[in-house]
């Protein structure tokens, strides 16, 4: 089930983002939502017809890969220019409006990426309020040379003539650099400019007014069926239950399926906290032994992810069939899962085992009203609706639960190695003060086995591996930077009071390249 902007006062409030095949095209999205306006996302090939039925108030085009002189490049139907909607086009964006308008796009004498030193000519408008003097982050090959009839040229850098343009009679306007990212501090004012003084934004959209649509789409899809949700314990499963159960009440049905890949204790706090606080009709599946049979043997990550996912449905599917008429499987799928499994503009990272894995004879329907929310909005989500701090504020947990942190073949005795490894893990973590500044920390088993020397004996014991991130939103990730004494009192308690561990390593990977999970 999409995100919409439902029947509520933003459904005039909307900003179209066209994806033109950015990795990152959902970070706009991100920017625009943090401005208090509602937007989605559309393939750049929407048809003209289709995008005038929505009557956005603004769209923005994004960055991607192409040159505009490829063969078959993205493009956009040029009779949306001449409809007066205001379009902001960055990276890719900006350089499309530019060759579809008349202007000069070729590639630059040099490329640049990274943090450019920004001149701003023309302080109306988008860099209304903003220093002429800007840092801002390129990534860009190709360049406007000049810009088309009618447009002034905003901004320069050293390399690039045409860095912003602007036809304020026409409400079109692009910039090269990347007003999304972390990386151009003030972007976010662009983007709040664009959206308040070029296209009269009201900042209508809250999490208080995403809940009533949402609870509205919920309730007009399930009607006076029967639905379940399934629950991890994490916070994405919790917020939709607490969602569905609003808009739906007793209709819903929460599924704990315990499949013996959760962190310590995990299933008896999950049953206390559902069962306990919410008062949701709770069904407990204890699937251990069935999903470790079906992992058996089994190394590759991606089979892992696609059997757990599958499994998971099948499991759904049997302890609903004792309940009356039940149509609709709600899950919490963000839009970190649905890009990493790969869409019609971005390639396969890894396949989600609520998206590519689910299989595809599935005889519920799907309800899925965090599709396009990123972890921040959905935490957001879950203060609005009363969750507990706790909660609210758990660090993310994957569906395929410690699966993927063993690398390699998943058995009970790596499992019950793996779970009291994470558990002192997250407890010196949560010791120092540092978990709520931390987006993930856990620890992951290695297939690796070392010599170590232990009470005057030697040792040929398993090697975990600690891995800790600083993130927004998951699309992108550093690692933390712990205090020694931090990783001294994890790495002696976890060789001390683990057993078949004697070492322990940090993982000091960024994402990208690397993910943040290892599986």
């Amino acid at each position: 089930m999409a995100l919409n902007a439902g029947n509520g006062s933003s459904q005039q409030q909307l900003v179209i983002v066209l994806d033109f095949g950015a990795q990152y095209s959902q970070l706009i999205a991100r920017r625009i939502r943090e401005c208090k306006v509602y937007c989605e996302i559309l393939p750049f090939d929407t048809p003209l017809d289709d995008l005038l039925a929505r009557k956005p108030v603004g769209i923005v085009f994004s960055g991607g890969p192409s040159s505009v002189y490829e063969e078959n490049a993205p493009s956009c139907d040029p009779k949306l220019f001449e409809c007066g909607i205001p379009i902001l086009g960055i990276c890719y964006g900006m350089q499309l409006m530019a060759h579809q308008l008349g202007g000069e796009v070729a590639p630059g004498e040099r490329r640049e990426f990274g943090k450019t030193e920004l001149d701003v000519l023309d302080g109306s408008d988008i860099f209304a309020g903003l220093n002429p003097e800007l840092i801002c982050w390129m990534s860009h090959g190709d360049a406007v040379q000049s810009p088309p009839p009618g447009f002034n040229v905003t901004a320069r850098t050293m390399n690039t003539p045409v860095a912003a343009m602007s036809n304020p009679e026409r409400k079109l306007y692009g910039v090269q650099f990347h007003p999304e990212v972390v990386h151009t501090p003030w972007g976010i004012e662009t983007i709040r400019n664009f959206l308040y003084k070029v296209c009269d934004c009201q900042g209508l959209w809250t999490m208080g007014s995403f809940v009533q649509q949402a609870t509205e789409r919920i309730r007009n899809e399930v009607g006076d069926k029967s639905i379940i949700c399934g629950l991890s314990g994490g916070i994405d499963s919790a917020t939709v239950a607490a969602l569905v159960h609003r808009a739906v009440g007793d209709q819903l049905t929460c599924i704990f399926v315990d499949h013996g890949l959760l962190r310590l204790d995990e299933g008896t706090k999950v049953r206390e906290t559902f069962e306990g606080f919410f008062k949701i009709k709770l069904i407990y599946a204890d699937s251990e032994e069935r999903f470790l049979t079906r992992l058996a043997g089994v190394t590759d990550p991606e089979r892992k992810r696609i059997i757990i996912g599958e499994e998971f449905i099948r499991v759904f599917e049997e302890k609903s069939s004792c309940l009356p008429q039940v149509d609709f499987l709600a899950q919490g799928t963000l839009y970190p899962d649905v890009i990493e499994s790969g869409t019609r503009s971005a390639a396969k990272i890894k396949t989600h085992h609520n998206v590519g894995g689910l299989p595809e004879n599935m005889n519920l329907k799907l309800v899925e009203p965090l599709r396009n929310l990123f972890k921040d909005e959905v935490r957001a989500l879950a203060e609005e609706l009363g969750l507990p701090t706790d909660m609210v504020w758990r660090q993310p947990f994957p569906g395929p639960g410690l699966a993927i942190r063993i690398l390699g073949e998943v058995t009970k005795e790596r499992l019950d190695i793996l779970r009291e490894a994470d558990a002192v893990v997250v407890e010196e973590i949560k010791r120092a003060g540092l978990y709520r500044h931390v987006w993930q920390g856990f620890a992951v088993l290695a297939p690796i086995k070392s010599v170590g020397v232990m009470g005057d004996q030697r040792t040929y014991e398993n090697t975990v591996i600690l891995r800790a991130v600083t993130s927004e939103d998951a699309m992108t990730a550093d690692w933390a930077r712990l205090p020694y004494e931090v990783l001294e009192r994890i790495s002696n308690r976890v060789i001390n009071e683990v057993n078949g561990i004697n070492r322990v390593v940090f993982d000091i990977s960024s994402k990208p390249p690397a993910t943040i999970e290892w599986e």
